[in-house]
């Protein structure tokens, strides 16, 4: 079924009208009122499971926001219903775990691609598809990052599907697989590790829509590994900035 009697969306209860075409994509349901502050007069238009949206404007333009939840799964669906009502751009703001040294908390990374170590990305397109984040978005994160003079990095980012996989790969029956990829990963000069960006950017490219993606860097296990400072930051609000300033770019053109 894919829509209730009213016309509105199975999953996140919207009908055409209720979203602008740019939407930034938490996973946390919590962090979309902090965002909707970012918008002039902004609305609570959806709440329903993990998907809680607002709508508002930037620069005369509507705007809206709409968590995903966690992991490609519920991104996915996010991303299909909120295209079938009007959605065009997408902007998924989120945390990550930094693999490549210099990647510290309390940076920003944005992701050019990224490894399509999940399942989702799977059943929209074969392993050989590259996950790859839409140019004119992931250029205008960049230049958002540099007008707000944060410490960013651009490149490829790690997707998996499991969160202690990760972070307790040792304990896992596929440890030798999971140890060995991530040693890979590691030397293939992967910025970052999160959940969402793989699903969202070969979904986005199925439906024709503009995916980028931007992160706040928690904390970084390897430095912590290596005995170098391990800063631990939880305050998404530069992540959320630079996507606020790059849809502004993106809609001044």
């Amino acid at each position: 079924m894919k829509y209730t009697q009213d016309g509105r969306q199975y999953h996140l209860g919207l009908k055409q009208g209720d979203v602008g075409k740019y939407v930034i994509l938490p996973g946390d349901p919590k962090r979309c009122q902090k965002i909707a502050q970012f918008f002039d007069n902004a609305e609570l238009v959806a709440d329903k499971r993990e998907y809680v949206t607002y709508s508002g404007y930037l620069n005369g333009e509507k705007v809206s926001v709409t968590s995903t939840g966690i992991g490609g799964p519920s991104a996915s669906i996010a991303i299909e219903e909120l295209t079938k009502v009007g959605a065009e751009t997408f902007i998924r703001v989120g945390t990550c775990g930094g693999i490549q040294q210099d990647v510290k908390g309390g940076d920003i990374v944005i992701a050019t691609g990224a490894v399509r170590m999940e399942g989702t990305s799977k059943e929209y397109a074969p392993i050989e598809f590259p996950a790859v984040a839409n140019l004119d978005v992931t250029n205008s994160l960049v230049q958002s990052a540099k007008n707000l003079g944060l410490n960013y990095h651009t490149g490829i980012v790690q997707c998996k599907d499991a969160f202690y996989g990760q972070h307790n790969p040792e304990i896992m029956p596929v440890s030798y697989e999971l140890l060995n990829k991530w040693e890979a990963w590691k030397r293939l000069g992967c910025l970052a590790s999160e959940m969402e960006s793989a699903a969202l950017f070969v979904a986005g490219n199925f439906l024709k829509v503009r995916v980028g993606s931007v992160f706040l860097v928690v904390a970084n296990q390897e430095r912590e590994k290596a005995g170098l400072e391990n800063p631990v930051v939880h305050d998404t609000e530069i992540a959320i900035k630079t996507a606020v300033e790059a849809i502004k770019l993106l809609i001044k053109g």
